[in-house]
């Protein structure tokens, strides 16, 4: 099994021992999202440790471990991205596990459990082409600033969603056209994405269109911005725009 075909099925088995967990009716609210959470991690490190045991490993649900900083080949997971719509019962929520190679997303997997779907590194698919008037996607709680000040200068649309990786696979699937992220994340919740997405042949980058570096001793990323190729320079003029 190569890396993607690994990351693509790590990712449905801790999708469905989720629904499980949620199914079950023995957890609820805050509770449900930690159990998830835990089982889910447990699944995931121990595969990778027992199949890639020379690789390093990052995982939102584990101490980190910086003896990842001497391996070449890194593997960052979250295992449950969007805890509280998870929690809600709702289906924008996702499960992610990535290879980073020499602190670039080489391959990975998206699942989205709820939607019975998993977006992979080594199968792209085709996106319809953007409408005329593009769809920006924003969180559904507290959308940046500056994704609203560049749908307004670019006449996007607004989109509401939940977990990063449902926001970035929104993207991958064409129902939306851009994702900018300004709030921070760190680097389980958008290696996997940026996998995906890259695969897909969209743009990825920072907001000052730097690229995303993975495996570094902080784990903090500051911004994100996944969109189709062809709108990302209107996002950055719009961006310039704003900040000055």
């Amino acid at each position: 099994m190569n890396d993607a075909e690994l990351a693509a099925h790590l990712a449905e088995d801790a999708g469905r021992i989720l629904l499980a967990v949620r199914e079950s009716g023995r957890h609820h609210g805050k509770e449900l999202g930690r159990a998830g959470d835990a089982e889910a991690n447990a699944v995931l490190c121990k595969a990778l440790r027992e199949l890639r045991p020379d690789d390093g490993l990052l995982s939102e649900e584990e101490k980190d471990n910086a003896a990842r900083l001497a391996k070449r080949r890194v593997w960052i997971v979250d295992p449950l991205d969007g805890t509280r719509e998870y929690s809600e019962g709702r289906e924008d929520w996702a499960v992610h596990v990535a290879l980073a190679v020499d602190g670039a997303a080489e391959a990975g997997a998206v699942a989205l459990p709820s939607l019975g779907l998993v977006l992979r590194s080594d199968r792209p698919t085709t996106r319809p082409a953007p409408p005329l008037r593009p769809r920006m996607i924003v969180s559904r709680t507290r959308p940046a600033a500056e994704a609203l000040a560049v749908a307004e200068a670019i006449g996007a649309d607004l989109v509401e969603m939940g977990s990063a990786g449902a926001k970035a696979m929104a993207v991958v699937r064409g129902e939306a056209d851009i994702y900018l992220h300004s709030g921070g994340q760190h680097q389980w919740d958008n290696c996997a994405p940026v996998a995906v997405a890259r695969a897909h042949g969209l743009h990825c980058s920072q907001l000052d269109g730097s690229p995303l570096v993975y495996n570094r001793a902080d784990t903090f990323t500051p911004d994100l911005l996944i969109c189709v190729p062809q709108l990302a320079e209107r996002v950055f003029a719009a961006l310039t725009s704003a900040a000055s």
